[in-house]
């Protein structure tokens, strides 16, 4: 598949280029040609993959996960099952504060450890660059510990990660009745300062939702974090409709997420700021709700990108192609929308676009050989790993046995 560079507009999502037969040259880690095999001129000296007729594509980027924390919640999940909704479980001590209590409680070093097999399996379905959120240690000492945990899991295995502080998550029990307090402490100058001259994060986030931070909260906290080099990300729209798709439009942000309420309006500010729409399907597929509105999004020329929004309480999905096949059936969004949302746009949405996320002379060579012959077969059975290798820079780092 010849997918450009991203972000690439909604309605020319559909229109990424096919070569049959086809062959690619690495050298030093990038793609240093491709075509049709009948085209290359001289085989090149080096190692050779055969691709048995599987179809290749860019390795995947999950531009929004959780993937750092402690514990799980399977007992809400038992509670939804029964009827309870998400709110419902907050009300009564579970959610959030659940997974914030064994964070806490978890050393860096446990965190670490929870962490690398999840990558280790996110990576054997594909997903060479991936982002993580910190967001579940609520203090400054224990959001730092996954930040610095983060930073440990990137030199310990192959996933590239890119970092996002997300103390803004949610008010913590201590500051229950004083958000702006907490806000106050989590965003103290010498806070971001400390978290950008340790290189500890990229982005910064924040959840603006009703229950969580107002718009002018969420303002204050992206523009802080913007003063420290830390790029604006946003959970926008997710459960009720409060103009946060217009402030990540007015923050100039890299990426507005979730985005399953937003209006006209909103899709009219993302457009005009070139922001991209990172969409969520795992989460409202694992929660029962309705979808992101996603055509609407394609047909106002939107850069679409997907994630799995893995995390324990509300999307406990670890597999990209999976949340993309999700995206195609209950989204309708085509086999190339979603492999453009989850390659292209993914690396726009991580201000990677310019090294990855493409197949394309010059971009690094991550690539994804499918043991199936194209892409619509692959996002048509769902849950069936059709992975057969994957290349990071160039190199060989997963392969399955299947």
């Amino acid at each position: 598949m010849v997918v450009p560079p991203g972000p690439i507009g909604g309605r020319a999502m559909r229109r990424a280029g096919r070569v049959k037969d086809a062959a690619l040259m690495i050298e030093a880690g990038q793609i240093a040609w491709f075509g049709p095999e009948k085209d290359l001129e001289s085989r090149p000296k080096g190692s050779s993959i055969d691709a048995r007729g599987g179809c290749v594509v860019p390795g995947l980027i999950d531009p929004h996960t959780h993937a750092v924390f402690a514990g799980t919640r399977e007992d809400e999940f038992v509670q939804r099952i029964e009827g309870r909704s998400y709110a419902q479980i907050a009300e009564g001590g579970g959610g959030i504060r659940v997974t914030v209590d064994a964070v806490r409680a978890a050393s860096r070093d446990q965190l670490v450890e929870e962490a690398m097999p999840r990558l280790g399996r996110m990576l054997h379905n594909g997903v060479t660059t991936a982002e993580i959120k910190s967001g579940y240690g609520l203090s400054v000492a224990d959001e730092i510990k996954i930040l610095e945990a983060i930073g440990e899991l990137r030199s310990a295995q192959p996933v590239e990660l890119a970092a996002t502080y997300l103390a803004a998550h949610t008010t913590p029990r201590e500051f229950a009745d004083d958000a702006d307090a907490y806000l106050d402490c989590v965003i103290a100058d010498d806070v971001l300062a400390a978290i950008r001259d340790q290189g500890l994060a990229e982005f910064c986030d924040v959840f603006c939702e009703a229950g969580a931070f107002t718009v002018a909260q969420s303002r204050r906290i992206l523009e802080t974090g913007r003063r420290f080099g830390l790029s604006p990300k946003i959970h926008a729209d997710q459960i009720t409709q409060m103009g946060a798709s217009k402030l990540a439009c007015e923050v100039e942000a890299v990426s507005a997420d979730h985005l399953e309420q937003i209006d006209p309006t909103g899709i009219a500010a993302l457009k005009a700021s070139g922001t991209v729409a990172v969409l969520l399907p795992g989460c409202a597929f694992f929660l029962g709700v309705e979808q992101a509105p996603a055509r609407r999004m394609l047909e106002a020329d939107l850069p679409v990108a997907l994630a799995t929004d893995f995390n324990p309480g509300s999307s406990m999905i670890e597999s990209l192609p999976l949340v993309m096949s999700i995206a195609c059936m209950q989204m309708r969004l085509t086999p190339m929308e979603a492999l453009i949302a989850a390659t292209a746009n993914a690396a726009a949405a991580l201000k990677r676009q310019d090294r990855i996320g493409a197949i394309q002379v010059g971009m690094q060579a991550d690539l994804v050989i499918l043991t199936v012959h194209n892409l619509e077969r692959w996002l048509y059975e769902p849950g069936r790993n059709c992975i057969a290798t994957v290349v990071k820079a160039g190199r060989v780092v997963a392969s399955n046995e299947l």
